[in-house]
Order: structure tokens, then sequence, then C-alpha cells
């Protein structure tokens, strides 16, 4: 991995960043399952929502 420093104008995009440059991926893969969890949830109540 190179040590040139990035510069990310998306405040996400130097988070992620930031999490695989200091091999963080246990943190990154805690991130993405609890958005896609949010994801799932929001999707199943619209679901429900329209059955009804």
């Amino acid at each position: 991995m190179s040590n040139d420093v990035q510069h990310y104008s998306d405040p996400q995009d130097a988070a992620l960043a930031l999490l695989l440059a200091n091999n963080r991926g246990d943190e990154l893969t805690d991130i993405l399952v609890a958005a896609l969890e949010d994801a799932f949830r929001i999707l199943d109540e619209d679901w429900v929502s329209q059955m009804h």
C-alpha cells in the first residue's frame, strides 16, 4: 500500500480510507453489517406498510 497522502472531499471516503490504511477490517465489517441491517429493516417496514 502506498504511503502517499490522499485527500478526500467526502468525510465518509476519508474515514473508509483511514480504516483500510490502519488494517481495521473488523471494525469496517461491523460498520457495513450494521448498515445492511438498517437497510433491510427499512425495506421490511416499507414492505409491511404497503401490504396494509
